[in-house]
């Protein structure tokens, strides 16, 4: 999907299309109505405090402003972008909006998260990719009003970089033997899988694009990066994925958290910092719930203020799936840790799922406050 987040908003508020306009930050800066009925905007400049960048129209992004930038930069590189809060029960919706179009042309669909899927095509081999592409496109539109791009070539990892090359609203359509001329040329790091930390490493070498990474020698890479890193390097250089389509991934861990404002105190603020809590605690549940798991484990995330993390887990003798339950054991953890300095973070985890369904017997009924632990 295109730009989706910031897309979607753009419904809302079509007033803002072709304007810079970023996503993110906390909800007090929503837009509001002025009595002769327009409308006035936050700009990013009026933004203070912590928190990232969720998403940003093409027009915010050709000013530098990404996702999961830090608001704070994001405020000086773009300071009149307009600012809009993000609604991720909206967004929610729209995924499962453009999911379900899609599945009308093609069921075998493995889900990349709210806004990616990858489909298996192999059914459609007499269609005109082109033709097809634009079906799914009209689809994604009529059930939406959004646009996306779609890459249709003969492997994931094509397909990935080849939807990102006609943004927004192309569809590219790749053959092996155009790999040379169509992705050689492109920065290494156009390959899901190479981060930034690989690709300094590469342009140490002196290798900045794909095709400067298939004509590498296999011995250089394996000196630098391993004989497993490599193998894979040369193979995704060349065009090479033989990953197959997984259309039933299982979920192993699903988590809330959130990054305070300010700084906060376990002992001055620990009524706010229940109230955080017990939130997060509550939207595990929710999550769990939309999901239809249970957990066995219960985990917490704590950062300070000197950014050192902590996470502690607990291993429950019953799956959970209730707010109570999860924050009783999470409260649990909360006391394995020494609180002695100023939060920034806060976090609440449930691994060891399973299908709610295939569970039984009782959550543990034990519930412990917050402010018990912080005492």
């Amino acid at each position: 999907m295109d730009a989706f987040f910031a897309s979607v908003e753009l419904l809302r508020y079509p007033q803002l299309r072709g304007q810079p306009v970023v996503v993110g930050g906390r909800h007090r800066w929503h837009p509001r109505q002025l009595e002769d009925g327009s409308w006035h905007f936050a700009r990013l400049r009026d933004y203070s405090g912590r928190g990232v960048v969720t998403t940003s129209t093409y027009e915010a992004r050709a000013l530098g402003v990404f996702s999961a930038m830090g608001m704070m930069k994001a405020a000086r590189l773009a300071p009149d972008a307009y600012l809009l809060p993000a609604r991720f029960d909206a967004y929610r919706e729209y995924s499962r909006r453009f999911k379900e179009a899609v599945a009308a042309v093609e069921a075998r669909i493995e889900d990349r998260g709210i806004d990616e899927i990858y489909l298996d095509l192999t059914g459609h081999a007499q269609a005109d990719s082109e033709a097809l592409g634009a079906r799914l496109q009209d689809a994604v539109r009529d059930a939406t009003g959004l646009s996306c791009s779609i890459g249709i070539t003969p492997n994931k990892l094509l397909s990935k970089i080849a939807s990102e090359l006609r943004k927004p609203g192309g569809v590219t359509v790749l053959r092996m033997e155009d790999v040379p001329a169509r992705i050689w040329p492109l920065p290494a790091a156009r390959i899901n899988g190479i981060g930034p930390k690989a690709a300094e490493r590469l342009r140490g070498l002196g290798i900045h694009s794909i095709g400067e990474l298939a004509a590498a020698a296999p011995e250089l890479l394996q000196e630098h990066f391993g004989r497993g890193y490599a193998s894979w390097l040369h193979e995704v250089a060349h065009g090479r994925d033989e990953r197959p389509l997984v259309t039933h991934a299982q979920v192993k861990s699903v988590s809330r958290e959130t990054t305070f404002e300010r700084d906060l105190h376990p002992r001055r603020d620990r009524a706010e910092l229940s109230r955080l809590f017990t939130g997060l605690c509550e939207r595990l549940a929710e999550d769990l719930q939309r999901k239809g798991c249970v957990a066995r484990t219960i985990g917490i995330k704590l950062r300070f203020d000197d950014f050192r993390t902590v996470t502690r887990d607990l291993s429950l003798p019953r799956a959970v799936a209730d707010a109570a339950a999860i924050r009783g054991a999470a409260g649990q953890c909360l006391r394995r840790v020494e609180l002695e300095r100023r939060l920034r973070l806060l976090g609440v985890r449930a691994s060891g799922l399973q299908e709610a369904a295939a569970a039984t017997g009782e959550a543990p009924s034990a519930q412990l406050s917050l402010l018990d632990n912080l005492d």
